[in-house]
């Protein structure tokens, strides 16, 4: 084997420059890939780990029987919702866990009646992972002691065309399925730059809440956020495992348009990636093609040696994948250095924040992550593709007559 890799390598490099044409074709390609995976990270992170803080967490855990009925929003109160809290902060991936209790529910005023859910927060809790007390517009952010007191979006606030200090009708369902009405003052507007999400919720304390529904003592949901997207998997197992008879639900069960616009985003570049590594394939295989026609007295040669056909073969099937080696090689540490620069100095995206919703999130600059997210997955398609492209060039080789080839000019 090491001699068929010693003349794999002196091969490789008997023309340098179609060598380094495929080898860069290869690298390039990867190292791009590598630099939209990086960059995507940093923008799941930016945009979408800023929507979950606004939409309700990375994780939600709700007593048993909460997913039959959740579309009623029911008031199922936790077991033990201080011992949820203690196993969920007990995770290392945990930042936070905070009680809720969540029903829905009608806001009314003069302007007619909103459909949103009504929201009991524990407010000094969440105020280190959420993104509503950062972007106040007029007002003030609630108090675990606010009574009387609602905090709303700007959205719903124009729809309703009230402002802090008016007072607006909420009415929603207690246990039991009873409807508990309630005038009440805007304490405070938010507004996150979108519009339609700010209409879907109210927030109360968490007191105002048990006292309205008649919860006392309890809530209903446990909202847990955690240092970065990705990790819900794992700890949902984790607390699987210390809290049975609770049901966990994912951001990305709960919202899956989020869900569904990050895998849209990745299958594009994976259509797109691989396109261009079969573009690169078909450079290797030009590459090994000549290689067969411009070697034919060599194999010819090494066939009157005693080399068998498929011993031929063997060889520049090697080649082609030593040419996948050396390009995924060039790429990774392309893609891993361009990222690393890009991870220290951001991207300013926030002139982009008005073409859709979600980029509104965009609160400052765009940091990428190293691009290693796909890197065996795309790493792996690059290999396989170098060793496909040489498969024709290695069957026309093992072919070829010794005496016809040693006589070729």
């Amino acid at each position: 084997m090491r001699l068929y890799l010693r003349l794999a390598w002196r091969n490789l490099w008997r023309h340098r420059r179609r060598t380094l044409i495929v080898v860069l074709s290869i690298g390039l390609t990867l190292a791009m890939m590598m630099m939209y995976d990086g960059l995507i990270a940093g923008f799941e992170q930016a945009i979408y780990g800023n929507a979950i803080k606004v939409l309700g967490g990375n994780i939600q855990i709700h007593a048993s029987g909460y997913n039959d009925k959740t579309n009623l929003n029911p008031l199922l109160p936790l077991t033990d919702d201080q011992a949820v809290i203690k196993a969920a902060l007990a995770q290392p991936q945990v930042v936070a866990a905070s009680r809720r209790i969540t029903t829905g529910g009608l806001a009314t005023d003069r302007k007619g009646a909103f459909g949103i859910s009504i929201v009991g927060i524990e407010p000094e809790k969440e105020l280190p992972v959420s993104l509503l007390p950062k972007h106040v517009r007029s007002g003030k952010y609630l108090t675990a002691a606010d009574q009387d007191v609602i905090f709303i979006g700007k959205g719903l606030a124009d729809a309703m065309e009230v402002k802090v200090g008016d007072r607006i009708t909420l009415t929603g369902r207690a246990t039991h399925g009873q409807m508990r009405q309630r005038s009440m003052t805007v304490g405070g507007i938010y507004d996150v730059g979108m519009g339609d999400i700010e209409k879907l919720n109210i927030y109360i304390s968490l007191a105002e809440a048990q006292d309205l529904y008649g919860l006392t003592g309890q809530s209903t949901e446990v909202m847990v956020s955690l240092k970065q997207l990705g990790q819900e998997p794992a700890v949902i197992n984790a607390l699987k495992t210390s809290l049975p008879g609770y049901e966990m639900d994912s951001w990305q069960t709960n919202y899956p348009d989020l869900q569904s616009a990050l895998e849209t985003k990745g299958e594009a570049m994976n259509v797109f990636g691989f396109i261009i590594m079969i573009i690169a394939g078909i450079g290797i295989f030009n590459l090994l093609m000549m290689a067969v026609y411009e070697r034919t007295r060599e194999i010819g040669l090494l066939s009157a040696l005693g080399m068998r056909p498929q011993q031929i073969s063997s060889l520049f099937i090697l080649e082609g994948a030593l040419l996948g080696l050396i390009g995924v090689g060039f790429g990774v540490g392309l893609g891993v250095a361009f990222n690393f620069i890009s991870g220290q100095v951001g991207w300013d995206y926030s002139q982009f924040s008005s073409l859709s919703q979600y980029m509104a999130l965009i609160t400052g600059r765009i940091y990428p992550t190293l691009g290693l997210e796909k890197l065996a997955q795309r790493g792996l398609t690059a290999l396989i593709i170098a060793v496909l492209a040489s498969f024709y060039p290695a069957h026309e080789a093992a072919q070829n007559e010794p005496a016809q080839s040693l006589h070729y000019v």
